[in-house]
């Protein structure tokens, strides 16, 4: 009987699964049905529960492997891909549901923050690597994660729910003061994604700062 390979294991699948779901949810989020931004939604709490649950899984039952290492902030930065991107063009040319409750049109200069974050902490880890020192996942940049799954959730519920009051002609107290409400959540919700992302950037700098002072 042949041996399974090493890297095949159940948080790789887990891991490359969420991989495959975020074209998917790219798609999905830009259509304009209440079934696609249903989906899209859902799918996204697919995939960003699986985060979390790959994670566990490799550390309970000692499945770390390198593929791991590799997949997961591949993984990690094609969902975050797949969700802010569509936003910032839904921002634009959705004139019933796209716009951001608080912030209007998605601002370029957050995806500038987002993803340079992501770049400047990739090259930075990687500068470190060639010099013998590994960066693991810090606790602010888990904070920054979850902010943005929390922002990038609620926005996704935020246009299914918003596309169907519009289909339905919703009205009433009720559904008015869940809006404001779920409004308020998804525009404070980017607000502090915003702060977590530079402050986790800062927080690698200052916790690793001898990397660049010494040039080691």
């Amino acid at each position: 009987m042949a041996m399974q390979p090493r890297w095949l294991t159940p948080p790789n699948v887990i891991t490359a699964t969420r991989i495959a779901l975020c074209p998917a949810i790219f798609f999905l989020a830009l259509a304009p049905s209440l079934l696609s931004r249903t989906l899209a939604f859902a799918l996204f709490l697919v995939a960003s529960m699986s985060d979390l649950w790959d994670g566990y899984l490799a550390r309970k039952h000692g499945w770390i492997t390198d593929t791991g290492k590799l997949l997961d902030p591949i993984a990690d930065k094609l969902l975050l891909a797949s969700t802010f991107v569509p936003f910032y063009i839904l921002s634009r040319g959705d004139r019933a549901v796209g716009a951001l409750p608080w912030w209007g049109e998605l601002p370029l200069w957050v995806l500038l923050v987002v993803f340079g974050r992501e770049l400047f902490v990739t090259l930075f880890r990687s500068y470190a690597a060639r010099r013998g020192i590994v960066i693991p996942a810090g606790k602010s940049g888990k904070y920054k994660a979850l902010s943005q799954n929390l922002f990038s959730g609620s926005l996704l519920l935020w246009y299914a729910l918003e596309t169907a009051a519009q289909g339905a002609a919703w009205r009433g107290s009720a559904w008015d003061g869940w809006s404001a409400f779920h409004g308020a959540f998804v525009g404070a919700s980017l607000a502090l994604a915003v702060i977590l992302t530079v402050y986790s950037m800062l927080d690698y700098l200052w916790s690793y700062r001898g990397v660049v002072l010494r040039g080691v």
